[in-house]
């Protein structure tokens, strides 16, 4: 991990900490947490996965594409360093891609395969309680992190997880479970929508969801809006991304 600033990680901490804002948008949140590990660990890329209201993980956010593609084949196969986390309550760190065929014997080689060298996942946690799991892959060897990088990441979740539940207590009275499903659900539109501005305009499905995103921002827009009316409107496009 590379060398932080003071200064840079408490700005990171304020910005992951401030939910309590009333243009709040959950999914770019989350988002934006996988951008800030990623820009502080220099890592290849990072992903969240979130439990759903059966206690079961699901891709929530990612850095990249190529991220998302794996967490989604780490689900679909059962095994994977998010699983562990999130099932153990602690981090798993520090592990080598190439040499972790025995313990997970079909994750390993396709994340090799996408790239990366190595992987860390931190769960989300208060106390007993988990709600996902955060992970962080390496694409060139000597990633390892160390008793401090980990304090500092493990931090960063946790910090994550206390400004999702705050936000729930304070804003809202529903179940956390019923907020995260809901993310979960918006997530499909979002994949619809970026796939529909990729193919229309030709440009790659990162490309899209930032042109998606950086309109939102620019507009006061939730994301979710925009990917709404990119999915069920079809002038929506024209009007938002012209030729």
């Amino acid at each position: 991990m590379k060398t932080v600033s003071a200064q840079q990680l408490a700005k990171v901490f304020v910005e992951i900490a401030d939910t309590l804002v009333d243009e709040f948008d959950l999914l770019d949140y989350m988002h934006m947490l996988t951008e800030r590990v990623v820009e502080l660990t220099d890592a290849a890329a990072a992903g969240m996965l979130l439990a759903d209201q059966r206690g079961r993980l699901e891709f929530i956010a990612g850095s990249d594409e190529n991220v998302k593609l794996v967490e989604l084949f780490q689900l679909q196969n059962e095994q994977g360093p998010c699983l562990e986390a999130f099932d153990s309550g602690e981090p798993v760190v520090n592990v080598n891609l190439g040499e972790a065929g025995a313990r997970w014997p079909r994750f390993a080689p396709r994340a090799a395969a996408a790239g990366f060298q190595s992987v860390h996942a931190f769960p989300m946690r208060l106390r007993r309680q988990v709600i996902g799991a955060l992970n962080v892959f390496g694409d060139t060897s000597g990633n390892d992190f160390q008793d401090d990088d980990i304090a500092i990441m493990q931090a960063l979740a946790d910090a994550a997880t206390i400004g999702l539940l705050q936000e729930r207590t304070v804003r809202r009275s529903e179940a956390l479970t019923e907020q995260l499903q809901a993310a979960l659900n918006s997530r499909v539109i979002i994949e619809q929508a970026k796939g529909a501005v990729a193919q229309a305009r030709g440009i790659s499905v990162d490309e899209a969801f930032t042109a998606i995103r950086g309109y939102a921002r620019r507009h006061n827009r939730r994301l979710t809006e925009i990917a709404q009316s990119i999915v069920t409107d079809p002038e929506t496009l024209q009007q938002i991304f012209p030729q």
